[in-house]
């Protein structure tokens, strides 16, 4: 389970239970995935206690939808997230694969941090081609490398360096270490798209 945004909360307040599991569990309140966001919506009378072990949150359905936590083995509903990762098993060019993304789900897969590039490198697995496109474009103008969707600091230290060919596009290695690389924007490979 992940972090809830607000239009999962709003779904999870509009349930018929008057409480439901969500992914976040106590060991200095971390979500189930792992990950530690700061964002917290606890109950204004929530006593955190003093022992950590078998303690997990859980949504009340009140106006707020502020949560509780209670023992983990209590039997409460739970929500679980869709992937918003779509790997297509489909062979294009850089630019065709941007344009499916768009025109089908979001956009090509911008990646921002670590965790993001251990998602996809699961996701590549499964592609049919030796590399996968990400949103990734070379701007022979200004010598940069950029995503497609809003930019980030996250790199993974790849073969891609500087190019003087303006036709050079980030892509992943399906095998290995996951590597990024530079590839000509008229190879053909696998891709992924986001859909938020």
């Amino acid at each position: 389970m992940k972090q809830l945004q607000d239009e999962e909360v709003k779904k999870l307040m509009n349930s018929t239970s008057d409480s439901s599991y969500i992914g976040l569990f106590r060991d200095t309140w971390r979500w189930s995935d792992g990950s530690s966001f700061s964002f917290r919506h606890w109950d204004k009378d929530f006593n955190n206690p003093e022992t950590n072990s078998g303690q997990c949150a859980m949504t009340m359905f009140d106006d707020e939808g502020r949560w509780t936590n209670v023992n983990c083995t209590e039997r409460k509903p739970f929500i679980c997230y869709d992937d918003k990762l779509i790997l297509i098993k489909e062979a294009m060019n850089w630019e065709d694969a941007l344009t499916y993304c768009r025109g089908h789900h979001h956009d090509l897969v911008t990646i921002t941090n670590m965790d993001e590039q251990k998602q996809i490198q699961e996701k590549v697995k499964e592609a049919s081609t030796d590399y996968v496109w990400l949103g990734l474009r070379f701007s022979c103008r200004l010598s940069v490398w950029f995503w497609v969707c809003p930019p980030t600091g996250y790199e993974n230290k790849t073969s891609a360096g500087q190019t003087s060919d303006c036709h050079m596009y980030g892509a992943m290695e399906t095998g290995g270490k996951h590597k990024w690389f530079q590839k000509n924007g008229t190879e053909k490979f696998n891709f992924i798209c986001s859909t938020k």
